[in-house]
């Protein structure tokens, strides 16, 4: 999936004059969490969080008094504070770069940008969305795990022996097992009520299935 097809367009924007008291009006009122910068040409300038807002004001709250507070809310604009060496992406991002973006920068948004215009924002949530929705959390279903090793044909055979058991597959999922070079767990969803059918129908395959916590997987590995 790509970030296009996530992302918020009714972006939110705001000037660097802005004052901190405007923009935490806007985040109120609008029930967002980021505000985008831009110039007065629609340039790309930074990006505001209502983290930001609390970090940079943290302080000064905790020990002026409510006249004083105001008054430094009216004078420190959006550019003082805000992040100005913005990470950005473009609709044609796919969600999984988006998210290492995030991750590796320890982030919470990706401003959107297409011919250098801001069309839009993903944010971590939008992104942790999608990988719910992929894995088929809040629907009825239920997981089995089994940690193969990597090597031609294996998810084939697997998938293969659940379609002729009857077994509707709704997600499945890799990812290498932390610690075994060449291992893969592969965490495949079924309907409720053909759990246990699966469950046998892998363990016919000489495959050891996970359906609960085992802290060493390393005795879990099927060939």
């Amino acid at each position: 999936m790509y970030v296009g097809r996530i992302m918020h367009t009714n972006l939110i924007t705001v000037k660097p004059e802005t004052t901190i008291k405007q923009a935490m009006d806007l985040l109120k009122e609008h029930h967002i969490e980021h505000l985008v910068v831009l110039d007065e040409s629609g340039n790309l300038k930074g990006i505001l969080s209502d983290r930001d807002v609390k970090y940079n004001l943290a302080s000064p709250a905790t020990t002026f008094s409510t006249h004083e507070l105001n008054y430094l809310l009216d004078q420190v604009t959006v550019g003082m504070i805000m992040i100005k060496n913005v990470i950005t992406v473009t609709p044609g991002t796919t969600v999984e770069e988006a998210a290492l973006l995030i991750r590796d920068n320890e982030i919470s948004s990706l401003p959107v940008m297409k011919d250098n215009h801001a069309v839009g924002i993903v944010t971590k949530t939008d992104v942790m969305g999608v990988l719910m929705d992929a894995i088929g959390l809040g629907e009825e279903n239920e997981r089995i795990i089994v940690l193969v090793r990597n090597r031609l044909g294996r998810i084939a055979e697997i998938t293969s022996r659940l379609r002729d058991e009857g077994i509707n597959i709704t997600s499945l999922i890799t990812w290498p097992e932390k610690g075994l070079d060449g291992v893969y767990q592969l965490v495949i969803r079924v309907a409720g009520k053909d759990k246990r059918k699966a469950v046998d129908a892998l363990e016919a395959m000489q495959l050891k299935v996970i359906t609960e916590y085992i802290e060493d997987h390393s005795t879990c590995i099927s060939d």
